[in-house]
């Protein structure tokens, strides 16, 4: 009897992921609200772009871009909230039946905690490339040590890409057969 109730409790208590499930998706729609705001923001002050002299214009320019990008980071935490949100539920509560039957991409159905990590780390990586990016873009480099270290930092990030592609075509190669392996 007591084991009979103990297995329920403990069976149970997966229940309390729900908190992080909803924790984690309002997370995601909060930074998708003010992604959304900084980005309209952004296009408001373009307006005036037309009627600034060119000082102001390359300014405006290099804060256009810089926003952008920033905008581009945000977007893609919220992304990560909301992978995090969907791998979540599905390991520990139950499949989403509309995930399943759904046509297009199967980026949120998850199968295993690998498969959430997997994901969760390929979009982390795309965040670390965009920041760079976006730091990147206000360096002018004044001395040779310094446009040195600026190209180091755009060969660890085409790196980081060329990794990130060798693992996306790794996991998404069709399955050869020892037999096709042979014919060739």
């Amino acid at each position: 009897m007591f084991e009979r109730i103990f297995e329920w409790t403990l069976w149970n208590s997966r229940l309390v992921v729900y908190l992080a499930v909803i924790a984690s998706l309002l997370a995601s729609l909060g930074l998708f609200y003010m992604t959304s705001v900084d980005v309209y923001d952004t296009l408001h002050h373009l307006l005036s772009y037309a009627i600034l002299d060119d000082a102001a214009q390359d300014a405006l320019r290099a804060d256009t871009i810089a926003h952008v990008v920033g905008a581009v980071d945000g977007f893609l935490l919220a992304i990560v909230m909301l992978i995090f949100s969907f791998g979540i539920y599905e390991l520990f509560i139950s499949e989403i039946d509309d995930a399943k039957g759904a046509h297009g991409s199967s980026v949120l159905v998850i199968a295993s905690l690998d498969d959430l990590k997997d994901r969760l780390a390929k979009v982390i990586v795309m965040i670390l490339i965009v920041l760079f990016f976006e730091h990147a873009i206000h360096i002018r480099p004044s001395g040779i040590m310094e446009l040195l270290y600026y190209g180091i930092g755009i060969a660890f990030v085409s790196f980081a890409l060329f990794l990130l592609h060798k693992a996306y075509s790794r996991d998404h190669a069709p399955a050869v057969s020892h037999d096709q392996k042979d014919d060739h």
